[in-house]
């Protein structure tokens, strides 16, 4: 093997590898490969625009015929197929450890010489300086003293420059031995992933991560993507000592988790609807009162007996004679209905004028306060029914621990069933993918056929979506009025930025977003258990804003 080695640039010039390669190739060609390429050809004519309802009726159904054949290949050579994969990954791990263990070592060499280079560059720079000086000193001694100043400036620079270019090159160096090195083991990585037919083991994808993690881990870049998460962990770690010293208990207590997940339960869903706005590089100032809007409607539908609220001055109604279930589902409905409604109005604004949303949903921030106000006259709409509220807002009795009652909130289920619907859309969707582009270069995504109108507006829509089914749940949490869910959307939108979703657009994760909803829940808990006055809370929210969206500005400026 190790004979073999030295003759073996890379694993795709090994005789052996080249055989299991084409070996695989060819039982896969009639089979999963043709699969694949009919399904990629069948999507590409259900597309076509060109092409008759006939003629594309006829081609999806050759093809699925194509594909029913393939299938039956695939079957039939499938067990030979896997036992051949797993002898060509094995052989390609033996041999890649020489390999990489070679190009390491002819790397090591390189660095290593660069390096002498290097010392010996800079010691011949700085002798060379250090000569030229004295010689403008000789000659200039005895002259013009600014003349002497201004000549041994000029030389110093020149010094610093040459010394900074031995650098670069240096560096330049080591950057190219440390990416030989790593290029083969991702050629060993690789290589497995097209044996395997593009299947990729765990732990290979792990060992993947880490080498790139290693390879591009300096400290500024870690402080600058970590510092904020570092510094809330040390407040947390901080609260959590001072809270017993200060006797308020345990902060860590399982009552406490499970109070903080109900809180953020409801948020999220408003969390999770305008992130897909600050994903466009946009915003939503509305969210309080869609809130309010959503949570008004299901009161009123959802409470016992005849309504003390007179809506706009109608007589009051009475729903009790509606059954229960069709009560929800209504209330459900509207306060979703009511929250996409006006959602839309200002994404079509967004959308059609160029509207930024900070303008749009501002207008439609005013409007719903406005109503609802001059509709409720402020009056809270009062609880709703006792039986539906523990139905769905109450808690599972788990038992008891260490002397307390252990309940789980029901709410935390809704929550995380938005979240993994939130996730499949941005990640496993069409219009998850147009998001990412609209957000990074709407010009560029429209040249590539993005209709960025519809991705706008179907952001906004989705985004109203969320808001209904939060702020019906919303209702089963407080006594709804037209001044629930003030500053709701600040929360909101600090805990997407928290969450390392950017305010310039097509970068974040949908669950950075439910980690910024959790985190800043936990920071308003943690203030509140240890008593910290109510106004002051809003003075540390202020500063980790500030430092959430600076640090995101200073790494948008540094891809620049």
């Amino acid at each position: 093997m190790a004979g073999n080695v030295k003759e073996i640039i890379t694993l795709e010039e090994d005789r052996k590898v080249q055989e299991y390669s084409e070996k695989l190739r060819a039982l896969r060609a009639d089979g999963v490969t043709k699969i694949n390429d009919c399904r990629i050809e069948i999507a590409s004519i259900r597309k076509n625009k060109l092409i008759s309802e006939e003629d594309r009726a006829k081609r999806i159904q050759a093809l699925n015929a194509e594909i029913a054949a393939a299938k039956e290949v695939e079957a039939r050579n499938r067990a030979e197929i896997a036992s051949l994969s797993k002898e060509a990954v094995r052989y390609v791990n033996g041999i890649s450890k020489d390999i990489e263990a070679a190009v390491n070592a002819k790397q090591d060499k390189r660095m290593a010489g660069a390096k002498a280079y290097y010392e010996k560059e800079v010691a011949d720079i700085r002798k060379a300086g250090a000569e030229r000086e004295e010689a403008v000193r000789a000659q200039l001694s005895g002259g013009d003293p600014q003349m002497l100043r201004s000549e041994l400036e000029i030389c110093r620079y020149e010094l610093k420059s040459a010394l900074f270019d031995a650098k670069s090159r240096y560096t330049d160096q080591l950057d190219k031995a440390k990416a030989a090195k790593h290029q083969a083991f991702v050629d060993h990585i690789q290589k497995n992933r097209e044996l395997r037919n593009g299947k990729s083991a765990f732990g290979e994808d792990m060992r993947m991560k880490w080498k790139n993690f290693v390879r591009n881990f300096t400290p500024s870049s870690f402080f600058l993507a970590n510092g904020l998460y570092i510094a809330i962990v040390i407040f947390f770690i901080v609260c959590i000592i001072a809270a017993p010293l200060r006797g308020s208990g345990n902060l860590l207590s399982l009552p406490n988790i499970f109070t903080i997940l109900e809180q953020a339960s409801t948020r999220m869903f408003y969390a999770l609807g305008v992130a897909g706005l600050i994903l466009l590089a946009g915003t939503d100032l509305s969210i309080g009162r869609m809130v309010a809007l959503g949570s008004v409607t299901t009161g009123l539908i959802l409470h016992p007996g005849m309504n003390i609220v007179s809506l706009f001055g109608m007589p009051t109604w009475d729903f009790s004679a509606i059954p229960m279930g069709m009560r929800v589902i209504m209330a459900l409905l509207l306060a979703v209905v009511l929250c996409v409604f006006f959602s839309a109005v200002a994404g079509f604004f967004t959308a059609r004028f160029k509207m930024h949303p900070f303008i749009s949903t501002m207008a439609n921030q005013l409007i719903i306060y406005g109503m609802l106000f001059y509709g409720t006259s402020g009056t809270p709409v009062g609880s709703i029914d006792s039986g539906i509220r523990s139905l769905i807002g109450g808690r599972w009795t788990l038992g008891v621990l260490n002397g307390q009652l252990i309940t789980f909130p029901k709410l935390i289920i809704p929550a995380i069933i938005a979240i993994i619907i939130a996730w499949l859309i941005w990640n496993k969707t069409t219009f998850g993918k147009n998001m990412y582009a609209v957000g990074g270069n709407a010009e560029a995504a429209a040249v590539s056929g993005i209709s960025v109108f519809w991705v706008t507006l179907g952001v906004f829509i989705m985004a109203g979506v969320f808001y209904g089914c939060g702020s019906f749940l919303e209702a089963f949490r407080a006594n709804a009025s037209a001044g629930t869910g003030q500053g709701y959307e600040m929360d909101a939108i600090a805990a997407c930025v928290v969450g390392g979703i950017s305010f310039n657009g097509g970068i974040g994760k949908i669950g950075g977003a439910a980690l910024g909803v959790i985190i800043f829940t936990s920071l308003t808990y943690c203030l509140t258990f240890l008593g910290i006055d109510t106004n002051l809370q809003f003075v540390f929210k202020g500063f980790i804003i500030l430092a959430a969206v600076s640090l995101d500005s200073i790494k948008y400026l540094k891809k620049k």
